[in-house]
């Protein structure tokens, strides 16, 4: 074992991989909410909520039916993103001429009703969800030994989080999207249904989450409370990354996670802190976050 700056290189990298295991939820949470926000203008407050539900899903599969873990990584998103159609056709399309504020309120209030009925059923305990067995162990890269599960997580990630920037960003459909954002009017005028596009994007944000719950729930115990006590964290990057940026979602997510991770090597008091110390500084130099575009 070798040290990096007096600091064992076990340790040191042990928390650049928790560093960026954390960024990949990061990234993918707040991903989420930037589409949320970027199309329909709708501070989605209820993305930790929508997050947890993903994760119980995942859970109550494999409990009640016995679907293992891939699948649920594709039916937990898919349930998950209908419960949002109906809270977008329901609810959430009332509010597109109003103040952000009214979104974020209901939004808010959405995430205390359903944290509140799963924790009524399930309680507060955390309930446990094994790693897939194709997933077990892990590789010695020499210098440390990386599981093979927080791998795949890290990839998997990545890998979304990319595909989603470009569909959003170089292709026709993400064209139409943003198009429909500005001027939706125009849009219609060449036949294309923006109520439904936009439905669709608010399904899509949460399922977004509900992927990232079922990738936590075998690191993390399935928990009601494992959506609220990240969410504020994944406001925070967004608002550094700039609201409604896709990119700088994606960036600041990973970038973030690995700040957090070497803080907690160098100076782990400052742990809990660290993002919205990273916070407040953005704020100060660049209002508009660091992909942000001044309105």
């Amino acid at each position: 074992m070798f040290e990096i700056f007096g600091i064992p290189s076990a340790a040191l990298f042990g928390q650049l991989l928790i560093g960026l295991i954390n960024g990949s939820f990061y990234a993918l949470l707040s991903l989420g909410l930037a589409v949320i926000f970027g199309m329909l203008n709708i501070i989605n407050f209820a993305h930790g909520a929508q997050y947890m539900l993903g994760a119980f899903a995942a859970y109550l599969l494999l409990e009640l039916l016995g679907v293992n873990y891939w699948w649920a990584l594709l039916v937990a998103p898919l349930i998950v993103g209908l419960i949002g159609v109906v809270i977008e056709r329901t609810l959430l399309q009332w509010l597109y001429k109003l103040d952000h504020l009214y979104g974020l309120l209901l939004t808010f209030g959405l995430a205390l009703v359903i944290e509140g009925l799963v924790r009524n059923r399930y309680g507060s305990a955390g309930l446990p969800y094994t790693v897939p067995e194709s997933l077990t162990g892990g590789t010695n890269l020499g210098f440390m030994f990386l599981p093979n599960y927080r791998a795949w997580v890290i990839a998997a990630s990545l890998g979304v989080c990319l595909a989603t920037w470009f569909v959003i960003e170089r292709t026709k459909l993400g064209a139409y999207l943003r198009a429909a954002t500005e001027n939706p009017t125009l849009v219609r005028a060449f036949g294309i249904n923006v109520p439904l596009m936009i439905t669709l994007t608010y399904g899509f944000g949460a399922a977004l989450a509900a992927f990232a719950g079922v990738m936590a729930a075998p690191i993390y115990n399935v928990s009601p409370q494992m959506g609220s006590s990240l969410i504020i964290v994944v406001f925070a990057v967004v608002v550094i990354g700039g609201m409604g940026s896709i990119m700088g979602a994606i960036v600041t997510g990973f970038g973030l996670g690995i700040v957090e991770g070497l803080t907690k090597v160098f100076f782990p008091e400052a742990s809990n802190t660290v993002i919205f110390v990273v916070m407040a500084i953005v704020l100060l130099v660049r209002p508009a976050g660091l992909f942000g575009r001044r309105t």
